[in-house]
């Protein structure tokens, strides 16, 4: 991998039109440390997600915003057939009814979001283009996002994508005498399987981003979960599913039911002394 640089505008101009993003650079940008990806919910943009990045003004965290892969239809959202452009997008490969409750289906697949996000924005962008490493990636999402995140998080697990066979071969030369370090090789390559830190508001794990290797070890992402006390996605089971499949899983149940974006000084504290205690700590 190339020297770590910090990821100009123009570094992502290969992800359009399939994917659309937006940035907010810490002051001043030289200062950058370690990088945020947002996923805002279902129905939303990267827009609102910006501004929220912006007010958090996390020190020396670049912020990118990511816009769903998908617009939301306009029969869904109400609108006549010829409104013109929505601003109103999801993460799924599609949409999907829940047959049960007829609600939208929260998994209906991320093999799409998995390519761009992971295979494109994080693998041939910002580490083989710009030289970061997984543990210096934090991601957030609300909802769907919350979800997208968290299945990121899962799925990285059995990821052999860019960086790791590099670095693996470069770890090799690291010798004494004529005998390989022992252990040195693994836990680089443990370090590239796991990012900094994820933070999820009423976002569940999707099942379809769960690995399939029935023998597969925890997910070593540390992981927040937040949910309102009647939370439409997030239940025991759902955290018990994250439990399941994560190493280190901390779970804030807000006092009101909804879930929403945080609205008190009491709801934002555990997400601050999150992101507090994931960039001032190295690995893991």
């Amino acid at each position: 991998m190339s020297p770590t640089r910090i990821p100009q505008p123009e570094d992502f101009n290969p992800l359009k039109p399939q994917l659309s993003l937006s940035l907010h650079y810490p002051s001043p940008p030289e200062s950058t440390t370690a990088i945020l990806l947002l996923f805002h919910g279902l129905g939303d943009s990267d827009t609102p997600f910006l501004s929220f990045a912006r007010n958090l003004s996390l020190p020396g965290v670049l912020a990118i915003s990511v816009r769903g892969i998908a617009p939301l239809p306009h029969s869904l959202l109400g609108l006549p057939l010829d409104s013109g452009p929505t601003n109103n997008f999801h993460w799924g490969d599609d949409l999907k009814l829940d047959g049960r409750t007829g609600e939208i289906d929260m998994d209906p697949g991320y093999d799409k979001v998995w390519e761009l996000v992971m295979g494109k924005l994080i693998g041939e962008v910002l580490m083989k283009e710009c030289g970061w490493e997984l543990s210096d990636i934090l991601l957030f999402g609300f909802g769907q996002g919350g979800g997208v995140a968290l299945g990121l998080g899962s799925k990285v697990r059995t990821w052999e994508g860019v960086g790791v066979g590099e670095d693996e071969a470069k770890v090799r030369e690291v010798k004494e005498g004529e005998e390989v370090k022992e252990g040195v090789v693994d836990e680089r390559k443990e370090k590239e399987k796991a990012f900094k830190g994820i933070v999820s508001i009423g976002g569940a794990l999707p099942p379809s981003m769960i690995p399939s290797i029935s023998a597969r070890e925890k997910a070593k992402t540390p992981v927040l979960v937040l949910h309102g006390s009647e939370s439409e996605y997030v239940g025991e089971d759902e955290v018990d599913l994250i439990k399941r499949e994560f190493e280190n899983v901390k779970v804030v149940e807000w006092k009101r039911p909804d879930d929403g974006m945080p609205r008190s000084r009491e709801e934002v504290l555990p997400m601050m002394e999150f992101f507090a205690e994931r960039l001032k700590s190295g690995w893991p």
